[in-house]
């Protein structure tokens, strides 16, 4: 057992370091998009030359749908599913169902624990069964949420007897957490520790207080306390589960060396274990307000003993699916998000000497994300660094950018494009967000075309429509009195 899962672990790092010349080499990504019987959405990018797969599937289940009384709900039901799965029924194998007949697979192989995980009316497992089983297949299996999301991702070699385990053990937990009350009483405990802790580091309270101050009530802004916690239930967990991870509602990205096929069936199998039920016969999920625009300028003092005085200042910014993306993505790259090229690095840090860094951000999702600007600085200078950035952010949507900064600008993204897709994982990611955004299949192909399109006046017009400077939230933390 020890040496197979030297071997897997070995064909992993052999495939993910031979990854970049296969795919910086593509001059097209295609694409392809279908959807299943159950509902569920299917995205693959065909990559044959390296023997192995990644798959993430999303779901609609992120903390924008917590309770305000429960923030931190949906983190918690995902990563509870990786302490342990619940017995498996016994229940009956179609042709369909068995992935490894379709690529040709004979019977299964591997360690104990991979059998007894996977088998046909398997018994349950606990958190440490599981992490022996995918040691024996050398794959891998994670379980997250974001603001709008709950994510499953799966990483496996594509040898057949492999694979075909690592789906049935992917489709158990996925479908079938066991949420053991002992594990959630202990993990309870340890976040709220982990919590406590937080409060005294700067950065966790300035981040708190610009995300209460940017968001409001929008769920964008909820932030999980000890109360929070303590409100959450193994019932509320296994209730978020069953409401969130709805076969129909799935969208599956996938990269690796599989075919169509192949994909399909694998998709299916992941899901296979989820009841299934036609999203038509289910209410509609409820619907999430968008984030309210901020009515007025507000600056928030933090007192706080801190070697550095922190500060964030920002609004509400755009969702992912404005058609001002490109012309915000190029024209932020300019303002604060190109490193030691921006404006703000240099008004800021190199004329003035005033900072070590400072930057620019968007953060799309299917709400408006915050636009943020973050810089530390000494205590005693937090006044000059502040009144600087605001100057360069309200100089910068007055009047854009130059012609010679754009230029510039879209030389370095436009060069740097192969860096967003030189590994399996990266691809996946824009494959993914291609998925959840609905985004043209074309995405990745025009890219660099949709950047090289962006002109001054694109800039100029998009962050006038989106950002206004004069009533910007400021939250500083720890500046000199």
């Amino acid at each position: 057992m020890i040496a197979t899962k030297k071997i897997a672990a070995r064909a992993i790092a052999v495939c993910v370091t031979g990854l970049f010349v296969h795919i910086s080499a593509q001059a097209v990504i295609p694409v392809q998009h279908w959807t299943q019987a159950s509902g569920a959405k299917v995205y693959l990018v065909e990559s044959p030359a390296i023997a192995m797969v990644d798959v993430q599937i999303d779901f609609d289940a992120g903390s924008r749908r917590d309770p305000p009384a429960q923030a931190g709900l949906a983190s918690m039901t995902a990563n509870m599913l990786e302490k342990g799965v619940r017995a498996s029924p016994m229940h009956q194998q179609g042709p369909q169902d068995r992935l490894s007949q379709i690529a040709g697979a004979a019977a299964p192989s591997g360690g104990s624990a991979v059998r007894e995980a996977t088998s046909v009316g398997a018994p349950a497992l606990d958190e440490n069964a599981l992490g022996e089983a995918w040691a024996d297949l050398g794959g891998q299996f994670g379980a997250s949420a974001s603001s709008d999301r709950m994510s499953f991702s799966l990483r496996s070699l594509t040898d057949p007897a492999l694979l075909d385990q690592a789906v049935a053990l992917a489709a158990r937990q996925i479908a079938e957490p066991s949420y053991p009350d002992a594990v959630w009483q202990r993990e309870r405990q340890r976040l709220q520790a982990a919590l406590k802790e937080s409060y005294t580091r700067p950065a966790s309270v300035v981040g708190r207080a610009y995300s209460k101050a940017v968001y409001g009530q929008h769920p964008y802004g909820f932030e999980m306390t000890e109360a929070t916690l303590a409100a959450i239930s193994v019932a509320d967990l296994q209730a978020a589960h069953a409401a969130g991870v709805v076969a129909c509602r799935a969208r599956i990205s996938m990269v690796g060396a599989v075919t169509r096929v192949q994909a399909d069936a694998m998709a299916a199998r992941l899901l296979s274990r989820l009841p299934s039920v036609p999203c038509a016969s289910l209410p509609p999920l409820p619907a999430v307000p968008d984030v309210a625009p901020l009515a007025q300028a507000e600056e928030k003092a933090i007192p706080f003993d801190s070697a550095q005085a922190h500060v964030l200042i920002g609004q509400p910014g755009f969702r992912r699916a404005d058609p001002d993306y490109f012309p915000l993505t190029v024209g932020n790259y300019i303002l604060g998000g190109g490193g030691f090229v921006s404006r703000l690095t240099n008004e800021v840090r190199e004329k003035r000497g005033l900072t070590y860094g400072i930057s620019s951000s968007f953060s799309p999702g299917l709400h408006a994300g915050s636009f943020t600007v973050g810089l530390q600085t000494r205590p005693d200078q937090a006044a000059q660094a502040l009144q600087i950035a605001r100057q360069v952010v309200g100089d910068f949507v007055a009047s854009g950018p130059s012609e010679a900064e754009l230029k510039a600008a879209k030389d370095n993204l436009v060069g740097g494009f192969a860096l967003r897709i030189d590994s399996n994982r990266k691809l996946l990611g824009n494959l993914a967000g291609i998925a959840w955004n609905d985004l043209p299949l074309d995405y990745l192909d025009t890219w660099t075309q949709q950047v090289n399109k962006v002109t001054v006046a694109d800039i100029k017009a998009a962050f006038a429509r989106k950002l206004q400077p004069d009533k910007m939230v400021t939250v500083i933390l720890g500046a000199a009195k």
